[in-house]
C-alpha cells in the first residue's frame, strides 16, 4: 500500500499515513473548506488497507485546532481505527492536547468512551 503524505497548509494538517511502518499521524491544524473532500482520501486508504498480521497501529493526532466539519471526519477515521482493533489489531490512539486546553482534553476523554476497542492515551503538551 503506498503511504500518504500531504504537507500542512493554513486550514490543513500535515498528513503522514505509513502503511509499512504502521504510524500514522495528523498534525496542525484543520479547518478546510470542505473537511469531507479532505478527509475522504484518507478514509478511502483506510478503507482499502488489508494488514496480514497484528503488529501494533499507533495514531498520533495532534491538532492545536479543529472545527465542527472535521470533527465529523474525525469520527468518521477512528471508527476505521476502532475497526480494525475490533478484527483483531493492536490500535493505539495518541491524542496530543495542549495542557491549558481543556476542551480538547475533554474531546480524548471522549474518544477512549466512544471507541472502547483503542488504546487512548492522552498527552497533554505546553504550548509553544
Amino acid at each position: 500500500m503506498q503511504n500518504l503524505i500531504i504537507a500542512t497548509t493554513e486550514s490543513t494538517p500535515e498528513v503522514s499515513f505509513d502503511f509499512a511502518t504502521r504510524q500514522f499521524a495528523l498534525r496542525g491544524e484543520s479547518w478546510p473548506e470542505n473537511a469531507a473532500a479532505f478527509y475522504r482520501p484518507l478514509l478511502d486508504a483506510l478503507e482499502q488497507w488489508q494488514p496480514t498480521d497484528n503488529d501494533a497501529v499507533v495514531v498520533t493526532i495532534a491538532l492545536r485546532y479543529f472545527n465542527s466539519s472535521s470533527t465529523k471526519m474525525l469520527f468518521s477515521l477512528f471508527d476505521l481505527f476502532n475497526q480494525l482493533a475490533q478484527r483483531g489489531q493492536r490500535v493505539t490512539l495518541n491524542w496530543m492536547f495542549d495542557a491549558e486546553d481543556d476542551i480538547a482534553e475533554e474531546f480524548g476523554q471522549e474518544l477512549a468512551l466512544d471507541f472502547i476497542d483503542l488504546q487512548v492515551n492522552l498527552q497533554a503538551e505546553l504550548a509553544s
